[in-house]
């Protein structure tokens, strides 16, 4: 049998490690966010998705999260006309990514929130965790 408060610090400690994972990628999505392809017609910077998967830690028996993998979206790249870019096609338009800032902020929030969750449950743990210690000093 595991310690509960061991398992919640697991479970807690996953759950960072995949919302800075999701936090980072979603960055990297805002910062390139007007990156266009290098040569005329060339794609821009595609936009990335994290997937989460659930997996069981098999000593404490508990649900653990993780990064399943890294995907690139596959929604189509949004055209605009700028004939002076260096990415211009032959009739002046250019690709640019399939990123949408509103939905990146939306999601950033979302993990930012899950992230603070998750920290809330570890300092929740520790405080639990401190308050046992006193007692058996007691």
């Amino acid at each position: 049998m595991s310690d509960p408060l061991l398992s919640s610090l697991k479970i807690a400690a996953s759950g960072l490690e995949a919302q800075s994972t999701r936090m980072r990628i979603v960055s990297e999505n805002i910062a390139n966010a007007q990156t266009t392809g290098t040569t005329p017609g060339s794609d821009p910077y595609q936009r990335k998705m994290v997937s989460f998967q659930s997996e069981l830690d098999r000593l404490s028996g508990a649900q653990m999260v993780s990064v399943e993998r890294v995907d690139r979206d596959d929604s189509p790249f949004i055209i605009e006309s700028d004939p002076g870019n260096p990415a211009a096609n032959a009739d002046g338009y250019v690709k640019m990514p399939n990123v949408r800032m509103l939905v990146e902020m939306a999601d950033m929030r979302e993990a930012n929130r899950s992230y603070e969750a998750n920290i809330q449950v570890v300092k929740q743990a520790r405080e639990i965790i401190n308050m046992t210690i006193d007692l058996l000093r007691s």
